[in-house]
């Protein structure tokens, strides 16, 4: 049994996400950084789609009553048992009665909690990630909150131990991020000098970023006319264009259909990237084509793989 004793920002319970009822106007949820969270449960020999604790901005605190096994990745929130500052990216063995703390995130967004077997709780549609937006998945669709109790989970792949994660398979946070991008169904709608503007200049990350969206400010993007768009759907990692001429980022959380123009996607393989950009972070644009993106992809699962066994 683990008990929540402090419940940080904005504490959640998240997996891959619920991909197959988009259609139906369901949204994704599921973990923001797909790497952080992959990496969260290999480290502990979990199942893939194990579900684990997403912590941002502040982390929060939890009371084992057994010995457990757990890994934290993702942002450095400086996390100590009983009190000793313990390594990120890696798995710690916690003591019975031993309490875990995360603080204010170093470097980075969100941070990542799991145990070995997972966290048990029910499946809702196949997953079970949090919603908040329809109080849905997760415990009781909602926040982590203190005197909450949590139970592990069966959720086991392989054998573990106490391990970290090479250094060369450790993600480099900073303040700057590059994301790289393809053209979406609307790119021509936009004004030839705006689109160059888009790839070529900075943004900025607002106080408005969450799990539904991330607004930037910086350059203001002009179309080629007052064009409607009709409402279509809309996935992980769209970049639209709302009137005021300033980038949306489309995050897990999102509705399934809008009606702004969509200047384009960032690849599935850097939107981990966002995940960890903080509010005056630097956001920059690269443009790739759907080749490269899925080559990028291709290079991701590689990885994984490699990773998962080199872990054992």
């Amino acid at each position: 049994m683990i008990t929540v004793i402090q419940q940080g920002d904005f504490t959640t319970l998240q997996d891959q996400g619920r991909w197959e009822y988009q259609a139906w106007g369901m949204p994704i949820a599921g973990a923001m950084d797909r790497y952080a969270y992959k990496m969260t449960n290999c480290l502990i020999g979990n199942q893939e789609t194990a579900a684990v604790i997403e912590m941002t901005g502040s982390g929060a605190a939890f009371r084992f009553d057994e010995e457990t096994l757990i890994s934290l990745c993702g942002a450095d929130m400086q996390a100590r048992v009983n009190g000793k500052l313990i390594a990120n990216w890696s798995s710690v063995l916690i003591p019975r009665r031993g309490e875990l703390y995360f603080g204010q995130a170093v470097l980075g967004r969100r941070a990542y909690l799991g145990v070995r077997g997972g966290f048990d709780v029910p499946l809702v549609m196949g997953s079970r990630s949090t919603y908040t937006g329809a109080k849905l998945g997760g415990l009781e669709g909602r926040t982590l909150q203190q005197g909450d109790v949590l139970y592990m989970g069966k959720a086991i792949l392989r054998p573990a131990k106490v391990q970290k994660l090479a250094a060369i398979d450790i993600p480099i946070f900073s303040k700057q991020w590059t994301l790289r991008v393809v053209s979406g169904p609307q790119t021509h709608l936009f004004q030839a000098e705006s689109v160059v503007r888009f790839f070529t200049e900075s943004y900025f990350v607002t106080e408005a970023a969450d799990r539904v969206n991330y607004q930037l400010t910086g350059p203001k993007l002009a179309m080629v006319d007052k064009v409607d768009v009709i409402s279509d759907g809309v996935g992980l990692g769209a970049i639209e264009i709302p009137a005021c001429g300033l980038p949306y980022i489309v995050a897990p959380d999102h509705g399934t259909t809008r009606g702004f123009p969509k200047i384009g996607y960032i690849i599935q393989a850097d939107f981990s990237k966002v995940a960890q950009a903080n509010t005056g972070d630097t956001i920059q644009f690269q443009q790739v084509t759907e080749a490269a993106a899925i080559a990028a992809l291709q290079t991701e699962r590689t990885v994984y793989e490699r990773i998962r066994k080199q872990l054992g």
